[in-house]
């Protein structure tokens, strides 16, 4: 009995002790985190999809805080939740932010199954990064979508998808939170986040093509091939012409389409523009009197 006894008093004090060592460790090693991280990590959306550039939302709270704390958190924006978020997380950390122009993924790629011939088939892994890594894909643009969907499976907002009949990936405006991850998916560099554009619309060149003019246009009809007619037509400077390929900056464009009707491979894409009003047909001129008494001397005539 005594040799019980003594057991659970021995273990007793083990476990005294044992707790009391961890208390002070943990005291000691403690580490505080401010409780504004949680609260904002509340009003994050949770989508932990690395658009905001942290690789979750309670890394993107962190900064916000922090941010706070040295005055500012302009820089920072939650590309899911948008302005309203932000808002609400302004609101909580006590500051003011920058209103920020909502963005979109557009996809630089117009070599449709119709534009752009299959040359080739590919039998491997059905992926775009494991066809690239292969060589130019199926068709002979080396630059071009290779219509596999990695940017639809990387999308956790089933806001791009790849249209069967053309092979190009679509993106749904509604959807498309401009995280960012079709682009980090796509290994040829074709998708970007552009400026949403007053009322959506967007002007841009469909096409990635570096190759010189004639190997473009063989490569696809739709191809840029570096003319540079958009460039010098521009009044705005939106648009470079560098590696045989035209560039519009979103920043500096005008919406004003010169660009567009002046490129001779349409490679230009104007998106949710008003459709052209047609035309009104010019009035017939009203016979004068020596016209009309011509005219029926003629019949009478006949």
């Amino acid at each position: 009995m005594n040799f019980i006894l003594i057991a659970v008093i021995v273990l007793g004090a083990i476990g005294l002790i044992a707790a009391i060592v961890l208390f002070a460790a943990s005291k000691k090693f403690a580490v505080y985190e401010d409780p504004r991280i949680a609260q904002v990590g509340e009003v994050l959306p949770g989508a932990n999809c690395g658009g905001c550039g942290f690789p979750g939302c309670s890394g993107m709270a962190d900064a916000l805080v922090k941010g706070a704390d040295a005055g500012s958190i302009d820089g920072l924006s939650c590309p899911v939740g948008g302005a309203e978020v932000m808002g609400k997380v302004a609101d909580l950390l006590g500051m003011a932010i920058a209103n920020s122009e909502p963005m979109v993924a557009v996809v630089r790629c117009n070599g449709t199954c119709e534009h752009r011939a299959k040359i080739a088939e590919y039998a491997g892994l059905r992926t775009c990064a494991a066809m690239h890594a292969c060589g130019a894909g199926e068709t002979a643009c080396g630059f071009g979508c290779l219509g596999c969907g990695d940017c639809e499976a990387a999308c956790q907002f089933d806001a791009i998808k790849v249209n069967p009949e053309t092979g190009i990936p679509e993106v749904d405006e509604e959807k498309c939170t401009s995280c960012g991850a079709c682009v980090k998916a796509c290994p040829r560099g074709i998708i970007e986040l552009r400026k949403k554009g007053p009322k959506g619309r967007r002007v841009y060149v469909s096409c990635v093509n570096k190759d010189k003019g004639p190997a473009a246009m063989k490569a696809c009809e739709v191809s840029c091939i570096g003319c540079g007619k958009c460039e010098k037509e521009c009044s705005f400077g939106a648009i470079t012409v560098e590696n045989n390929l035209a560039y519009i900056d979103h920043t500096k464009c005008r919406l004003c389409r010169k660009c567009e009707k002046v490129c001779p491979k349409h490679a230009i894409v104007a998106v949710n523009f008003p459709a052209p009003k047609p035309k009104p047909e010019a009035p017939a001129s009203p016979e004068t009197p020596e016209k009309s008494e011509t005219n029926s001397r003629k019949e009478a005539q006949a």
